[in-house]
């Protein structure tokens, strides 16, 4: 593999890592990194084998700085096209099954905060700083709020947004974006951490989860009750739920065959 690579795909165990490449730049968003972690994102789901996605960095104070404002680089749209690949890369990682742990090793900003909002769950070290910025340069977190509305209360997303000025771990973490803050140390103990506790779960019911949970987001409640029913009672009928139960009866860990 490549170091000038944009972004590095690396598969350890049952985890593909998605790591950006471009310490020098702060990891900004390009369209190379855009398409890497897109290359990505469908391996994760075409191979059975892959059970969890790790978005992270390289490096040691960047996570994600924003798009990158060098011209032709971040900013750097075909207006021909009705989506933009940024968007389309939210849209692939809200359709996604396999679940995402964003691991925040520095600076997150802009653009990175939408990366960061992908993901199922997050983990950050207590040093890094947040913030969306945009309206410094005359600019406003359009897709962002897309993901990031759904996480946090609107007050705290609004003085976010229009002010501009970054916050702390802490505050990420008390007002939903993040799941864990850990001592900048300990933050690969608790992504491992994290990786183990989901991939001894069975992944047909993680999928199947996961794919319930997106769509019952915008159902009233007897829609996705009606909806929810119909789900569990097909999930009795997979492999993974009947090994699961004879696993419990026979008091033994259960070996998933991920059907």
């Amino acid at each position: 593999m490549s170091e000038q690579e944009a972004v590095l795909l690396e598969q350890k165990g049952p985890a593909l890592w998605i790591t950006i490449n471009r310490p020098e730049k702060r990891n900004a968003i390009n369209n190379d990194v855009i398409a890497r972690i897109r290359e990505g994102y469908l391996k994760a789901e075409s191979d059975p084998e892959i059970r969890v996605i790790v978005l992270t960095a390289a490096g040691e104070k960047a996570f994600c700085a924003g798009g990158d404002l060098q011209p032709g680089q971040g900013f750097a749209f075909d207006y021909s096209k009705p989506n933009a690949e940024y968007a389309d890369l939210f849209r692939l990682a809200v359709n996604t099954t396999t679940p995402c742990i964003v691991r925040v090793n520095g600076v997150c900003m802009a653009g990175g905060m939408g990366l960061l909002c992908m993901g199922d769950m997050a983990v950050a070290h207590s040093n890094v700083k947040f913030g969306l910025p945009e309206v410094k340069v005359g600019l406003f977190p359009m897709q962002v709020l897309s993901l990031m509305q759904r996480l946090v209360p609107r007050r705290v997303l609004r003085e976010w947004t229009l002010t501009g000025e970054p916050f702390t771990a802490d505050e990420a973490l008390q007002h939903g974006l993040l799941n864990h803050v850990v001592a900048p140390e300990e933050l690969d103990a608790k992504v491992d951490w994290l990786i183990s506790r989901l991939t001894d779960k069975s992944p047909t019911a993680i999928r199947r989860g996961k794919y319930a949970m997106k769509a019952i987001e915008d159902m009233s409640f007897e829609q996705a009750i009606a909806y929810t029913e119909t789900q569990l009672t097909t999930m009795t009928l997979t492999e993974d739920a009947k090994e699961g139960m004879a696993a419990f009866n026979e008091k033994r860990a259960p070996r998933w065959p991920g059907r």
